[in-house]
């Protein structure tokens, strides 16, 4: 890791996020994922060091650090934990910036600092059982007062958060979907169902239900899909972060079993395949790291990013899936067993290539920047 690239602060930043991530989380993780543990305490925790709202201006609350900073606390503690990693991806990522960044004067002071101080917990509910990559087919609808009825599907954070950003298609905008801000209790809200996921077990993943819930309008009317898609564009640099640092887990573990592990009176990792399998590991991981940080940089600066952060999302998510396997392969069959945590570095890494949007539909977004109007379907 270059980190001769990082300024004080985020390398200070990063020193916090690992030494909670390996004294607070990496301990309990095995058992939170045979448990199904979603680790309310940790969050608040994270809360009192300022890591539920790292890229969150001091203003409103947040640690007013760069989105590279929140990059790297998502890389180490999702190095501990990825279902710990995804909590605060939503929250922070999905959760609070675009309240955040759509927010008015009013909204932001109300609802902003408690989500930045880890008080409340927040999710993101665009997701229904028929619109997944294709949101625009959503079907919960709000009528004239804000009052939304529908359902959404696989909503992280779901049975826990406090605020939840909702879309649905408003008549304001003529059926055009616009954003809401419900909170957690309201009337005709309800989590009808938590999720049994392959991984990330110590995260919540809940179907909701609106039936006439007031909703806070976000944004302008009809602005659900810009807004959707905006925070999607940050979001998925976080996720890339997360990916690298399941993938990073992956292979201290197999580094470290190579160095311990003898077979025909040597240490495995004397090996020449062993030695090959670590050495792409590892330079695989750095190039997934380097996009990770190139799209956040670009961010921070206020640039265009869209495509920067589907080349990190794609490249991060499919390094994460690929060395994860490689690791098993490395511990060979105890690799297999839940002796050690490699088989959940397994299982948590798939999802890095579904939420947030696919690999399919970052390899859209990245063709469409390269081929403009002849990569889009003529009808």
């Amino acid at each position: 890791m270059s980190l001769h690239e990082l300024t004080d602060e985020q390398r200070d930043i990063r020193a916090l996020a690992k030494r909670f991530a390996d004294e607070e989380v990496a301990p309990h993780a095995g058992q939170w994922d045979r448990d199904h543990t979603f680790p309310k305490e940790v969050f608040a925790h994270l809360g009192e060091l300022g890591l539920m709202g790292v890229c969150v201006p001091v203003e409103h609350g947040g640690a007013g650090a760069d989105y590279l900073s929140y990059c790297l606390v998502m890389e180490e503690l999702s190095r501990a934990d990825a279902g710990v990693g995804v909590t605060i991806a939503v929250h922070t990522g999905a959760g609070t910036m675009p309240i955040l960044a759509n927010g008015s004067e009013e909204q932001v002071a109300r609802l902003v600092p408690p989500l930045a101080q880890g008080l409340e917990l927040a999710a993101f509910a665009l997701t229904e059982a028929g619109s997944g990559s294709d949101a625009g087919a959503m079907l919960a609808r709000a009528d004239d007062e804000h009052r939304i009825t529908g359902t959404k599907q696989w909503i992280t954070n779901g049975t826990y958060a406090h605020v939840f950003t909702v879309f649905a298609k408003d008549p304001r905008a003529g059926g055009r979907p616009s954003a809401f801000v419900v909170r957690r209790g309201a009337p005709g809200f309800a989590v009808t169902r938590e999720e049994e996921k392959m991984g990330l077990h110590s995260s919540s993943t809940a179907d909701l239900a609106f039936e006439d819930t007031p909703g806070e309008p976000l944004g302008a009317p009809g602005a659900g899909m810009r807004i959707a898609l905006s925070t999607l564009d940050g979001g998925r640099i976080g996720i890339a972060a997360q990916a690298v640092g399941i993938a990073q887990a992956a292979f201290e573990c197999a580094s470290a079993y190579a160095q311990e592990r003898r077979a025909f009176g040597r240490a495995i990792g004397g090996f020449q395949a062993i030695q090959h399998k670590l050495a792409d590991m590892q330079t695989e991981i750095e190039a997934a790291r380097a996009l990770v940080w190139r799209a956040a940089r670009l961010k921070d600066a206020g640039r265009p990013h869209t495509v920067e952060g589907a080349q990190a999302k794609l490249f991060a998510s499919a390094v994460a899936r690929r060395q994860t396997g490689e690791a098993i392969q490395v511990l060979g069959g105890y690799g297999y067993t839940r002796e050690f945590p490699a088989e959940r570095y397994y299982r948590d890494a798939k999802i890095t290539e579904i939420y947030e949007g696919t690999s399919e539909i970052q390899r859209l977004v990245i063709a469409r920047a390269i081929l403009g109007d002849a990569a889009r379907d003529p009808a």
